[in-house]
């Protein structure tokens, strides 16, 4: 028989004071089997730090190649960023670069790895591609926090994350990289 998908409930306060952006958001996701709970979090944070009109989850799911975990169209239709998460392939990124007026991955991936990664092959516009990393280890403390159906408060001040859950916090830092070596 096969695994189905768990769902998550989090209804999260979202203050991203780098952007100007507060928010009340209702989220539902549907957590894959093969899903890390990292990943989910990672996904979530995705969408929560670039929401703008037009973000939805990808309809196909994690496992799409067409789409990525978050997009964001205009009223027209127009796939106007492409936002991955964890550590895609140069050819997935080439695509997207392709495909999007703008890319953004979110990753707790070592930038290190996703610059190999990135030149090993030539990259549409890999200058362009903003790169949000997150340590692993604020992820892992989050995950002992969250349950299926979770209410927190998410705030980004000067590139540090705030997750308050009841009476805990939760922080850590989200630096911005390149997939560019400098």
């Amino acid at each position: 028989m096969a695994l189905t998908a768990t769902i998550y409930h989090l209804h999260v306060n979202l203050s991203d004071v780098d952007r100007g952006v507060y928010e009340t958001l209702d989220l539902r996701l549907a957590r894959h089997p093969s899903e890390s709970m990292r990943y989910l979090l990672t996904r979530t944070i995705a969408y929560c730090l670039s929401y703008e009109e037009g973000i939805v989850f990808s309809k196909e799911g994690l496992s799409s190649t067409e789409e990525p975990p978050v997009l964001i169209r205009d009223p027209t239709g127009l796939l106007v960023a492409w936002i991955d998460v964890g550590s895609p392939s140069a050819e997935r990124l080439h695509k997207a670069a392709k495909a999007a007026r703008r890319v953004t991955l979110f990753t707790h991936a070592s930038l290190a790895q996703l610059q190999r990664e990135a030149s090993s092959r030539a990259i549409h516009k890999v200058e362009s591609i903003e790169v949000w990393r997150m340590e692993p280890t604020f992820l892992d403390a989050l995950e002992a926090k969250v349950d299926r159906n979770t209410k927190l408060d998410l705030l980004r001040d000067d590139e540090q994350l705030y997750v308050t859950i009841g009476d805990d916090v939760v922080s850590g830092t989200i630096t911005r990289g390149s997939l560019v070596e400098r």
